[in-house]
């Protein structure tokens, strides 16, 4: 895979490379500012399928997740194809402001990293297929993924796996910020919305009565004390709390968000299970506990030495660019799950992602989407060759 990385590299024509560069940072700007929380990203999807049209994919469509599909058809059309993919959704509330600032080298705008540049690194890819006129050695399958943030619990990658996994191979999966990275392993998560309902009543009157407020803080505390392993790296977050009615009411109801993750299912079922033991610890026949599973992203892996892991590495190591290997909770955690190789991969550097101060670096764009190009070029000619060994 290395090779044929190498030998893609060396006879692409990248002269138009720095006009798409320029293109794909006025493209994730006007996709940031088409406002997209998790489960409202009908106006992006819209937005994206018909760029899609412009760019000369086919078979473009919306799904019922708000997915957008669209198809490249490759040389080989029968073979397995690639899966490419970004996600449209953002944390951000539909009234938040998404001026967009420059400074320097970089600029500042809620979305725009993540995942807005992923989206517009997408439209790049067929646009360079478009204005080379080059046509990829098997299918590439554009997707715009829905739901990939918080509560969305990955549903748009759900929904579109199971529609394409017959039709191909490995995915490619596009975070703006994710430069430098591969991603080649998916954390698995589990989250819990934890409630807890007691009688309740008046703070003078009915004092000693059981309180939900204070069963979900007793609750809280011990799970904060509970120690998960580092190896596999296990970890726990309360993110949200909430309950009560005033001041000088004993609470009738109460509850907190829990999000846990680990690298392996098993650590994190043991965590899972720890976690409903202190529920049941704690219950009376007056306070009661419940939860409801608000996340359950799968977990999976995808070896260092796999042709498309070894390809994307390579593909950084021409850009002079040493890559680390990273383990996350992304799109391509449902392709891993599944036994499907899957990598995710970036655009560009930047930080404070999910704040309203994010922000992208404009000087890795170039190599980035050579990046991208260049390990979309090889993985397609690899499953090509070996049509049977495609999901090797």
């Amino acid at each position: 895979m290395k090779i044929l990385v190498k030998e893609m590299y060396r006879t692409t024509q990248w002269q138009t490379l720095p006009a798409l560069a320029e293109w794909v940072i006025a493209e994730a700007i006007r996709i940031q500012q088409i406002p997209a929380p998790t489960f409202a990203e009908a106006q992006r999807a819209q937005y994206v399928a018909t760029q899609f049209a412009a760019l000369g994919l086919a078979d473009i469509r919306i799904d019922e997740q708000l997915n957008v599909f669209g198809l490249l058809p490759g040389l080989q059309r029968q073979q397995s194809g690639i899966l490419i993919s970004a996600h449209t959704d953002t944390v951000f509330a539909a009234d938040t402001n998404l001026k967009i600032r420059y400074e320097y080298d970089m600029i500042y705008g809620p979305g725009l990293g993540d995942n807005s540049m992923g989206v517009a690194g997408l439209l790049a890819l067929a646009k360079f297929f478009k204005d080379t006129g080059r046509q990829p050695a098997c299918n590439l399958w554009f997707v715009a993924t829905s739901g990939e943030e918080g509560l969305g619990d990955l549903r748009g990658m759900r929904a579109a796996f199971t529609h394409l996994k017959s039709h191909i191979g490995s995915v490619i999966n596009l975070e703006g910020l994710a430069f430098g990275h591969v991603y080649h392993a998916g954390i698995a998560v589990h989250r819990l919305h934890i409630t807890a309902q007691a009688e309740g009543g008046h703070s003078w009157l009915h004092f000693g009565r059981a309180s939900a407020v204070h069963g979900i803080m007793a609750l809280g505390a011990q799970i904060c004390r509970l120690v998960p392993p580092s190896s596999p790296r296990t970890t726990f977050n309360i993110g949200m709390i909430e309950g009560g009615q005033s001041i000088n009411t004993i609470a009738s109801s109460a509850g907190l968000w829990l999000d846990m993750r680990s690298e392996q299912s098993a650590a994190l079922r043991k965590l899972v299970e720890q976690v409903y033991g202190l529920m049941q610890g704690l219950e009376t026949p007056e306070l009661q506990f419940h939860a409801e599973v608000v996340g359950d992203r799968p977990g999976g892996f995808l070896a260092e030495q796999h042709p498309l892991v070894q390809g994307a590495l390579a593909a950084l190591e021409l850009e002079n660019v040493r890559a680390t290997l990273e383990t996350g909770s992304t799109d391509a955690n449902i392709p891993l799950a599944a036994g499907c190789p899957a990598v995710t991969i970036g655009i560009t550097r930047g930080g404070n992602a999910h704040r309203l101060d994010e922000y992208i670096e404009t000087k890795p764009i170039l190599a980035g989407l050579r990046q991208l190009i260049t390990l979309t070029l090889a993985t397609a000619h690899h499953q090509a060759q070996r049509p049977n060994q495609a999901a090797d």
